[in-house]
């Protein structure tokens, strides 16, 4: 065997992530695309163009959506007042406003601006980005919903993509940006950012602004005043979590009210799903799916601590496949108080959008999107549109995490609320 350089620094966890990858091309069966889905996405300003990893066919019907997220300066129409300036990507939109495009390269960028609808022509991949030359002119991140209807000539021989070609693509972006990860090639891992649902909706800006009025387009939040004794209980909650070396790391930015029962189904009917608790039943669970034409979400997740012990559950939400990259997710602990006899849930949720050096011992570990407001946002606005929640309300306690590094050595950003979601 000839040596790879570098070879030695990978982990157990590394080489998992690489099995998955490998496995799951191996065992990609044809099947025919179907109409209908939902992509949930949160595009940071930060970022000229983020990878959907959706591919589009010959006839698809797609409808795109967008809005702004937590306390987002930004709107996706654009910058009010803002100059139009020379070298923007689409000179014709306003500045700062959603656009895309359906290719990587070359492709003229279009308007999507809070919504647009599109007859898809030929086979093309739709990248999503912010009509900006250099910096962004604001601060956020927009929410960003695409629907997909699948045409009529998708099955014809111009149009038609294989179920297996379309998961070796998406593994292909995932296994580039996993190397690249892993032995420092100089491309971004950019291209594995976005996932359906939500991680995820991220959604903060310059911290502190705290604006209900920006998040109203995402979330219907209550108006009536959070109980004063849940208010005590959460201003006395560790802050941020922590990793077996006790090393500090997501921070807590929500908590939601309901039975165990309540919780479960509640993340069930918005699509969440458990992740796998080890990485033997993980690989298992990807041969078994994949051989039952179903697709695998359900990538293992680390585990971190609060309250001294660690997480009580952990739930992600991806596109097939893709999930190996980029996926939103989050852990729950379950609280040592109660609100009038109802269990209470604590939470941190971040969104990965690839891959990075983890600080601490130079290995391979997926890279949290920095403003992780949208990550709490997504998380909630999920729950409210499966129709599970009761109210919403952004709480700012004591000493709020405004700015910090996960467990792995990643900065991130915060508007420093918590979201408190109570069930139905």
């Amino acid at each position: 065997m000839v040596p790879v350089p570098g070879m030695a620094m990978i982990r157990p966890r590394t080489l998992f992530l690489l099995a998955v990858c490998c496995l799951l091309t191996a065992l990609a069966w044809p099947q025919a695309p179907s109409g209908g889905q939902e992509f949930l996405y949160t595009i940071s300003t930060s970022q000229p163009w983020t990878d959907t990893s959706l591919d589009l066919q010959s006839g698809d019907f797609v409808q795109i959506t967008a809005s702004r997220t937590g306390s987002s300066e930004c709107d996706p129409r654009g910058v009010s007042g803002a100059v139009h300036g020379n070298g923007l990507p689409l000179a014709s939109a306003p500045v700062g406003a959603l656009i895309g495009r359906l290719h990587a390269h070359g492709a003229s960028p279009f308007l999507i601006g809070s919504g647009t609808e599109l007859r898809i022509e030929e086979p093309s991949h739709l990248f999503l980005g912010v009509n900006a030359a250099g910096d962004s002119p604001c601060a956020g991140n927009f929410a960003v919903t695409v629907h997909r209807v699948a045409g009529s000539s998708s099955n014809s021989e111009a149009g038609s993509s294989s179920r297996g070609d379309q998961l070796k693509s998406q593994l292909s972006t995932a296994a580039e940006i996993f190397m690249q990860g892993q032995f420092g090639a100089d491309k971004a891992a950019s291209g594995a950012s976005g996932g359906s649902g939500g991680e995820h909706s991220e959604g903060t800006g310059s911290a502190g602004s705290g604006s209900e009025e920006a998040t109203a387009p995402v979330l219907k939040l209550s108006e009536a005043a959070l109980d004063p004794a849940l208010r005590k209980d959460i201003d006395g909650l560790p802050r941020r979590v922590n990793d077996q070396l006790q090393n500090l790391g997501d921070m807590v930015n929500f908590v939601i009210v309901g039975s165990q029962k309540s919780v479960l189904a509640a993340l069930d009917s918005a699509n969440w799903h458990a992740a796998d608790t080890t990485k033997k039943r993980a690989v298992l669970g990807a041969v078994l799916d994949t051989y039952e034409d179903k697709d695998y979400l359900q990538m293992p997740m680390s585990t971190l601590y609060l309250f001294g012990r660690a997480q009580d559950f952990g739930y992600e939400m991806a596109e097939p496949i893709a999930m190996v990259a980029s996926r939103h997710h989050f852990r729950l602990w379950k609280a040592p108080f109660t609100l009038n006899g109802q269990e209470v849930w604590v939470g941190a949720g971040t969104h990965d959008i690839g891959f990075s050096k983890d600080k601490r011992n130079g290995s391979v570990t997926h890279k949290i999107d920095p403003l992780v407001d949208g990550e709490r946002d997504n998380i909630g606005g999920s729950l409210q549109k499966a129709g599970k929640v009761e109210s919403l309300t952004y709480y700012l306690p004591p000493y709020p995490v405004r700015g910090a590094k996960n467990a792995t050595g990643d900065g991130y950003q915060s508007d420093g609320r918590v979201l408190v979601i109570i069930l139905r």
